[in-house]
């Protein structure tokens, strides 16, 4: 009998399941569940594996689910996932419902300080990743996922992105490098994620290539939700082509910058101090800052660390960084405060506000604080300042 698997097993595994299936010639389905929720939950899991036979014309095999906790959602992956391993000429996806609570959008300038990583083929990591309260999720189909793994992570994501409550938090997926990417892209584009992060970038063809690929799904899925992109510059090449790169799309909603993989580009060990990388984060702030969109900061990749993180965020902010990545939950507290402005700036910030408010009321189009003036720019500026302020409950 030929066997196909999917998913993990062992005593350690929680929210998760594995799943074998035995095809056979006659004799029709056999089923055996093994969890321990049997008595909860045992009818329900019986219920949609085969009515996922059902689905992909499965009449006759022997299947074994052994159940650790897993969601509906993950459970549906894994055999859909043992299913199409057992057949690779299988197309046809089985989709759990959409969750209401995941049909809201997102906005180019959204703040995006801290931005939570999240293995995907890891659903344990899911349902309380929005809880932490990052300004977003980050669904990781590249690194932090086995080359073995890729197509279990592509069925995560995608179920995942259908089904669990993020709680506002802006949605991301993190493509592979391309052209492996490229193919990533029909997990994730129907089913609204807001941001694609596209790892290793150096020329702005690559950008160009998800692009066209980005829209041409759209189209085909009748998508009119926007999806914006953000490059991840690990590289010298890409330094080199920063600006070229920020400014291929105007899907492009930030840059942002991965060190690990830079530095050993370069040959140099990665410091907190940082002086290796220096040139790159200033090279990649004024590229975005030019093109107009947002410089996103590496990870601080010590997590107990939280002085040294504390320290960093502050640089990186200082440097004209807007946000940073975030490798476990317990980085966020510390990313949002330290990009929150401080009293000074806050009070700095109400002033030109009230200045700017005032001449529109008097219409006037000028407006000044003593001697200088005050443009456009400045304002902005200034009621970001505001809006950060409130999001840290500073005023």
């Amino acid at each position: 009998m030929a066997k196909a698997t999917a998913g993990k097993q062992g005593p350690k595994v929680r929210s998760d399941c594995y799943i074998e299936i035995r095809s056979k010639r006659i004799g029709g389905i056999k089923l055996e569940l093994k969890s321990k929720v049997d008595v909860m939950y045992g009818e329900s899991i019986r219920s949609t594996i085969l009515d996922m036979c059902k689905f992909f014309d499965i009449k006759h095999a022997n299947i074994l689910v052994e159940d650790y906790g897993a969601l509906p959602s993950t459970l549906m992956a894994r055999f859909e996932l043992a299913v199409k391993r057992q057949n690779t000429n299988i197309e046809k996806e089985y989709l759990p419902h959409f969750n209401k609570k995941n049909k809201y959008k997102t906005s180019k300038d959204r703040l995006r300080r801290s931005r939570l990583y999240l293995p995907g083929n890891e659903p344990k990591f899911y349902p309380n990743a929005g809880l932490h309260k990052p300004d977003c999720v980050i669904l990781d189909l590249e690194d932090s996922v086995a080359p073995t793994e890729k197509d279990a992570a592509q069925l995560i994501v995608r179920n995942s992105l259908r089904t669990i409550d993020f709680y506002g938090t802006e949605r991301m997926v993190r493509i592979n490098q391309l052209p492996q990417g490229l193919d990533d892209l029909k997990y994730i584009v129907p089913h609204n994620v807001h941001v694609i992060l596209i790892p290793k970038v150096e020329t702005p063809e690559q950008i160009e290539q998800v692009d066209a690929e980005v829209k041409r799904l759209k189209k085909s899925y009748k998508i009119k939700n926007d999806i914006y992109l953000m490059p991840i510059i690990e590289s010298a090449l890409g330094v080199i082509n920063a600006f070229k790169i920020a400014s291929a799309s105007e899907n492009n909603c930030a840059l942002a910058i991965g060190l690990e993989d830079y530095t050993a580009d370069i040959g140099a060990q990665r410091t907190n101090e940082g002086r290796e990388s220096f040139f790159a984060r200033s090279a990649l702030i004024n590229a975005a800052k030019a093109a107009g969109i947002q410089a996103i900061d590496t990870v601080f990749s010590d997590v107990n660390d939280m002085e040294g993180l504390r320290a960093s965020v502050k640089e990186a902010k200082g440097l004209g960084f807007e946000g940073k990545g975030c490798i476990h939950p317990r980085q966020i507290k510390i990313v949002n405060e330290a990009f929150a402005p401080t009293e000074t700036e806050i009070e700095k910030a109400q002033i030109i506000v009230a200045a700017f408010e005032e001449a529109k009321i008097k219409g006037i189009g000028v407006v000044s604080i003593g001697s200088k003036m005050i443009d456009a720019p400045v304002v902005k500026r200034a009621q970001s300042t505001i809006k950060l302020a409130k999001l840290n409950g500073l005023v």
